[in-house]
Parts: C-alpha cells; structure tokens; sequence
C-alpha cells in the first residue's frame, strides 16, 4: 500500500488481508478517544457500508486520570451518531505491580470479558507504535523477537474462570451473549486482536479527522517525560535527523519479525527432538546431552518459552538473568528464574514451578476453579470441606513411599495438593490418593509447549 492511496482504501486492503475474504458478521473496537483509535472508528464505519459487518466499540477507563470518564463519554456519543453500540469498561488498580503492565493486562480481560460472541477486536496500534516500541527494546538490549514488529492479529486465548462483568464494571450496551451477571460458562474463548493501521502513520490519521472535522483527544501522558514513550516520542525529531524516521524503523522491525519467525521454526523444531512434557506435573524436560548440542540462540529461546510456558508469564524473562541460567544449566548446575526453578538430572534439564512462589497459594475444591492459575480442580464429594494448596515438605513426608516414576523431592513440592486441615488426601502427581483431582487447564495463554511454540508461527501466517 502506498500513501497516495486513499486512506479508507488502504484500510480495506488491509482488513481483506487480516480477515477476508469471508469477514465476520460483528467485529469489535476498542477506542480511547484519542486521534488514533477514533479515526480508527471512522475507517470502520465507513468500511462497513461496503461490507455490511456490525460494529460493537468499548472503551477502558483505566481511572488513572479524571479527564479518562469524560473521554469516554465522548466516545459514547461519536458511536451513538455513527449508530453503533458503546459500552464503557472500568478498571480500578489496586497498587500492585508496575501499574502500566497491570493496565495493558485489564485492558485484555476486560475486553475479554465484554466481547461476548464476538471474536475480533480491532486496535488502532500504528507505523509510529511499531518505531517507537522498537527504539525502547534496543535500549533495553533486546534481542530478535523484542525488535520484531507487533504482529497484525494476536490471540488473547481468554481467562477462565470467565467472570461476568459487575455493573460497578460496565455500563452501555454489550454485545449477545454476554448480559451483566451472567459470566461465559464454558470459559476460555478469548478473542484475537487485529491492527489495520500498522503500516499508517499517526499524522495520516490525524488529517484524516481533521477532514471529516471528527473529535477526538490527546492523553497528556503521552507529552509526559516520566513515561518511556513519550521521552522516545519528544526524540522523534532528533532520530529522524540522522535517517531513523518512524518508517525507517518500522521496516527494521518488520525485517526482524521475518528473522522472529525463522528462529521460532528452528525452537519448535528442538523442542519436538529434545523437550517432553509432564502433562501429569506440569515439569518440563530437555534432553541435556541433545540441548548442548543445540545454537546458543535457540537454547535460549526454548529455555525461555519453557519458564514462561511453567510460570504462565506474559513476558519472557530478561536477557541477562536468562544467559545466566542457561550457562548455569550447561555446566551441570541448578537454578531458579522466573518463578520456576531448574535442576539438571542424569539425562534431562528438568524445569518446574518454584515452591516459594506457590506456598501460600490456597483455592477451594470447587469443579472448574484454578490453583496456580494452571491447574482445574476437579471437585469430587470425598474432597468436601477440603482446600487445595502446595504439597510442601509435610506432604511429601505424609505420602510415605513413592511410586516409580514420582518427580523428585524439589519438583513434587510445588505440586497442587487436596488438604484436609493437616492432613494430605490425594495429590495426582505422585500417585498418592484418589486420582483426577487436577488437570492442566485449557484456560491457560498455550496449553502445551508446542501450542507456545507455533502460535507466533500461526499469527504471521494468518
């Protein structure tokens, strides 16, 4: 596409090329209020005359800034004029975290929650997005897949348990399906993200608004110097003058996504030759003979989707710690990263969760709840009146003897366990007690190891 092509035009190929050629019949919108998304709206509206697809348009307010409700009540009337539904979503910080990480992920459950049966959101991520985001991860040190681009749709696999959103959560209309108090049931739908607008820059919207004389408003936090994009953004003017302008970075970013893709191929592959998983305990091992063999590159690159896979982390782990613990691993060495500890067997590289970070966790039986945020409980009458937690040291000496094949004594540990007060019933990862208690949940981002794998792959081939 290039930009003597009409904007609208430029969005219609691009939304052939992400969902055509059979489109959806609803298709979701997620709009701020500032100039990109609300240009987004208008691109969307207009494309839909020719197409004939529903549009369902929400906005989060984050509650970080008192200007964000009134933001949303201006979106609320744009979508009310244009004749599409708007529903404003809430979210309250609860001051833990990084609070800009815990906002990009409510903003995800959130959206999950109120999208019903409808499996598409639209997202105004730009060219300028993709420049910007590359800038910071070169700072940052990153390597191959921190500098690809964001790729044009993404799968949310969707939380589960899916809860209802409450009215102190929601107000306007949602889409079917999916009425205040009644939360998805059957649980992990989740939706797919599409971006249109990733090769438009941010001053083409821009004048595209100022055309049609459409509102829209500019976040002061993104003029704000405390925050890590803007700084990248007041240096666009200086970049740009030694030739890295936002499309001159954007085009690296898009290179090394196509390098992302070759190295994930080359991951997945060592992975179905060396790893196995323990659908029983949730470890992971790598053969260890075989992995040394294996690139640099690649070893890290399967380490880190194997903590990351075992932890049900969003994000990698950094660089630097990671580099270390794969040294630590290949010299015969245990260690701990991620929330997951490493140990080196006769034969494998065996990684599972970390005991600390699982000790206190405690969950009702209840049919379908989650304990770790992996691991479905499935309630039987005998557990009544029982909670699950970590089988600990206490539950390993309680258990008595083992059956061949039981993990070792650091691994069983942070194993979810049936506890009547004090007293161990069941645990299903060293065989002691009724069997069926857990199972690995299919509400979790990948179910396997594979699934982490290829689903990159799966989103750059849609």
């Amino acid at each position: 596409m290039t930009r003597e092509t009409s904007l609208d035009q430029r969005f219609a190929e691009a939304m052939g090329q992400l969902l055509g050629p059979h489109f959806p019949t609803d298709i979701g919108l997620a709009v701020s209020g500032g100039g990109d998304s609300m240009a987004m709206l208008y691109l969307a509206h207009n494309w839909t005359r020719v197409w004939g697809v529903r549009l369902w348009v929400c906005t989060v307010d984050h509650g970080l800034r008192p200007e964000a409700a009134g933001e949303a009540a201006m979106v609320a009337r744009e979508c009310a004029a244009l004749g599409w539904p708007h529903a404003t979503l809430k979210w309250t910080w609860d001051g833990q975290g990084n609070v800009m990480d815990r906002a990009r992920q409510a903003r995800l459950e959130l959206i999950d929650r109120w999208c019903g049966e409808v499996r598409h959101v639209l997202m105004a991520h730009t060219e300028d997005d993709v420049a910007e985001t590359f800038v910071m991860r070169l700072a940052r040190g990153s390597g191959a897949d921190g500098l690809a681009a964001m790729d044009a749709t993404r799968r949310f696999s969707g939380i589960f348990p899916c809860p209802s959103l409450t009215s102190a959560e929601v107000s306007g209309v949602l889409p079917p399906s999916n009425p205040p108090g009644e939360g998805r049931a059957l649980g992990p739908e989740g939706f797919t993200v599409v971006r249109p607008l990733l090769e438009v820059r941010r001053a083409d919207l821009r004048h595209y608004l100022r055309v049609l004389q459409g509102p829209w408003v500019d976040d002061p936090t993104n003029d704000d110097p405390a925050y890590e994009r803007s700084r990248v953004r007041l240096a666009g003017e200086a970049l740009a003058s030694l030739g890295l302008d936002a499309g001159t970075l954007a085009g690296a970013a898009r290179r090394m996504a196509r390098v992302s893709e070759a190295l994930a191929v080359r991951a997945l592959q060592v992975w179905r030759e060396h790893g196995r998983e323990e659908m029983a305990t949730g470890d992971l091992r790598i053969a260890r003979d075989g992995f040394a063999e294996v690139e640099r590159e690649t070893q890290m690159r399967v380490l880190s989707a194997a903590l990351m896979h075992v932890s049900e982390a969003e994000y990698p782990p950094r660089e630097a710690p990671l580099e270390s613990l794969l040294d630590m691993l290949l010299a015969g060495g245990p260690g701990t990263l991620h929330g997951c500890e490493a140990v080196v067997e006769k034969e494998h590289i065996r990684i599972f969760r970390e005991y600390a970070e699982v000790a206190e966790c405690r969950a009702g039986v209840e049919e379908g709840a989650l304990w770790d945020g992996r691991w479905m409980i499935r309630w039987q009458e005998a557990y009544d009146g029982c909670e699950v937690r970590a089988l600990g040291h206490e539950g390993w000496v309680q258990a008595g003897e083992k059956p061949e094949g039981t993990p070792p004594y650091k691994a069983a540990r942070s194993l979810p366990a049936v506890w009547d007060g004090m007293r161990l019933i069941a645990c299903d990862g060293i065989g002691f007690g009724p069997q069926g208690a857990f199972s690995l949940a299919p509400g979790g981002r990948y179910w396997t190891m594979v699934d982490r794998l290829a689903q990159k792959l799966k989103a750059n081939r849609r």
